[in-house]
């Protein structure tokens, strides 16, 4: 029996979602249409592909997880095919999906997506901003042109090539007495220290430079948003590691201050992370994609 390709989609994004609802967002249909529609496929094949209603949300059942493997690579495949039409036709229709951590998609990319945005109109521009871990799932998934991540990977399959440095700096509020002079890492373990949500690649660099300083803080607290991050330092609430350009304009307004960090010989402490762009080997990137990443000052890329 052919498995109905409408159904199979409908199933691909909630699987992908984890979530009836947001899968009904992302197709522009109605939650219950995508109900709807998985209970028939499942009816068709069957077998249960879904467990709803857990703590977790949905989940996948061992079926739901070979499926979802299929679809993945089907899906993956039809985009392929709209890639390669799409390059008859240069760069006057199509799409760039664009994945990418949070940091790079809110303070480094903006510029660069107007300035391709008006070299070309009408290619549809596409930005997924997430966690690193998701960002990588989602290039698996063949739905991303392009992907750019801050946190470091090693994942099976996938090439990772540096792109740029990203400064990261120590941020308190402006009356934090941290602020007043240059103070040694150890000062950092009396502090309240603000995270990323695991997964996060600003939270792999600064726990790894915790670690590194001999530092175990008094308390963490997660948070999941930078721009959530740099208003709890700025009302007091503890302290946090970020990139110098997500706190910018903070410290421009004078919410932020930036305390100097000195090592036991008396030398500044500077901490740098390699921002990285992923590559799916033997996957050809598209006109539009090739166009984005010269922009970016990217080299072509090299794929298996």
């Amino acid at each position: 029996m052919a498995i109905n390709l409408h159904l199979l989609r409908l199933f691909a994004m909630v699987a992908r979602h984890r979530s009836f609802s947001r899968a009904a967002e992302a197709l522009h249909v109605s939650q219950p249409s995508v109900s709807k529609g998985v209970r028939e496929l499942e009816a068709q094949l069957g077998s249960r592909l879904l467990e709803r209603g857990g703590p977790g949300g949905v989940t996948l059942t061992e079926p739901g997880r070979i499926l979802a493997g299929h679809a993945a690579t089907l899906f993956g495949a039809e985009r392929a095919a709209e890639e390669d039409l799409a390059a008859f036709r240069g760069l006057r229709r199509g799409t760039l999906a664009i994945g990418a951590s949070t940091t790079i998609a809110t303070y480094l990319l903006p510029r660069a997506l107007g300035a391709f945005h008006r070299q070309h109109p009408e290619v549809e521009l596409r930005l997924t901003s997430a966690n690193t871990r998701a960002i990588v799932d989602l290039l698996l998934a063949r739905e991303l042109d392009i992907a750019l991540v801050e946190g470091p990977v090693e994942e099976p399959g996938l090439v990772v090539e540096p792109w740029r440095e990203d400064e990261m700096v120590l941020v308190a509020s402006a009356t934090h007495p941290l602020g007043a002079e240059a103070v040694l890492p150890d000062a950092l373990a009396g502090q309240i220290v603000i995270m990323r949500e695991p997964g996060s690649g600003t939270r792999d660099v600064g726990f790894e430079a915790l670690a590194a300083w001999g530092v175990r803080p008094r308390r963490t607290l997660e948070v999941g948003s930078t721009e959530a991050i740099k208003q709890l330092v700025a009302a007091g609430v503890g302290v946090a590691i970020v990139s110098a350009a997500a706190a910018a304009d903070q410290i421009a307004l004078g919410r932020l201050r930036v305390p100097r960090l000195r090592s036991v010989s008396g030398g500044q402490v500077t901490l740098r992370r390699m921002l990285s762009r992923l590559i799916l080997p033997g996957r050809r990137p598209s006109v539009a994609a090739a166009a984005f990443e010269a922009l970016l000052g990217l080299p072509p890329e090299t794929r298996g």
